[in-house]
């Protein structure tokens, strides 16, 4: 029988204080993903050097930033609207990795984390794979 990894001990997802722990502080990421996503959205424009190399790889850095940042503001305010930011930021990180399997960093592709509520747990791995790679793709 398949067990299905469901908590942060079965999957070995790090806690949220290890898996942010190299991250920048709030305010400062919240900056950059907002130029991130301006850039990508056509708002603002790009850096010098011209688009990335692999725009697909670009693209899910943006999305687990954009995760990443969310699921560590419902740390510090677990309210409503912050809760559904977060599981909204969590899915689209997801489906983009649904799609692209081969860019998934940690152990555990999305689908293993059935119960997990809003995909922060996978999130809070695929962080911490992506620290410890040294943050590809910015």
């Amino acid at each position: 029988m398949h067990v299905t990894p469901n908590s942060g001990e079965a999957i070995g997802a790090p806690p949220p204080d290890e898996a942010y722990a190299n991250a920048p502080d709030l305010r400062c990421e919240m900056h950059q993903v907002l130029a991130v996503g301006a850039e990508r959205d056509g708002r603002q424009a790009g850096p010098v050097t011209g688009p990335p190399a692999d725009a697909t790889a670009a693209e899910r850095t943006w999305l687990l930033r954009r995760a990443a940042l969310m699921d560590r503001m419902v740390l510090d305010d677990p309210g409503p609207g912050p809760v559904a930011a977060a599981a909204e930021t969590a899915e689209q990180l997801v489906q983009h990795d649904r799609r692209h399997p081969d860019l998934v960093a940690g152990p555990y592709h999305p689908d293993a984390i059935t119960l997990a509520p809003g995909h922060g747990l996978y999130v809070r791995q695929e962080y911490a794979a992506w620290t410890a790679a040294g943050r590809p793709g910015i």
